[in-house]
């Protein structure tokens, strides 16, 4: 009890002096800005870091735009590019030509093998 008493009574001498109550304010006032809440210093560098991924996946985005802008004019200007491409995605062709389809994928092997059992 005497500990408590004396305790008690050194806080108070210390509470009393003018600086004390200015550094506790000072120092509560900083751990709430930095540390605690939803404005934090500590939310604040996490927001930043955020907007930093989503700047450089917006530059991915319009390197994407800009290469498609770039493969659509192509397309407007130069019609063999378009039967190049008809004839490359869509297997298209002229009514005198016979297209083979040669695939080197192991997957596509065995799934023709199974759906065809004339194969074997």
């Amino acid at each position: 009890m005497k500990v408590i008493k004396s305790f008690v009574a050194a806080v108070a001498k210390v509470w009393h002096l003018p600086f004390v109550k200015y550094v506790l304010i000072s120092v509560v006032g900083v751990v709430l800005v930095g540390f605690v809440g939803q404005n934090s210093m500590l939310a604040h560098i996490r927001n930043m870091h955020y907007i930093s991924e989503l700047s450089e996946e917006i530059d991915e985005y319009n390197a994407r735009a800009r290469e498609d802008m770039r493969k659509i004019r192509e397309l407007d200007r130069n019609p063999k590019a378009l039967e190049r491409i008809a004839r490359e995605r869509y297997f298209m062709k002229h009514d005198d030509e016979d297209i083979f389809v040669l695939r080197d994928d192991e997957e596509s092997l065995s799934s023709l093998s199974e759906e065809n059992e004339t194969a074997e």
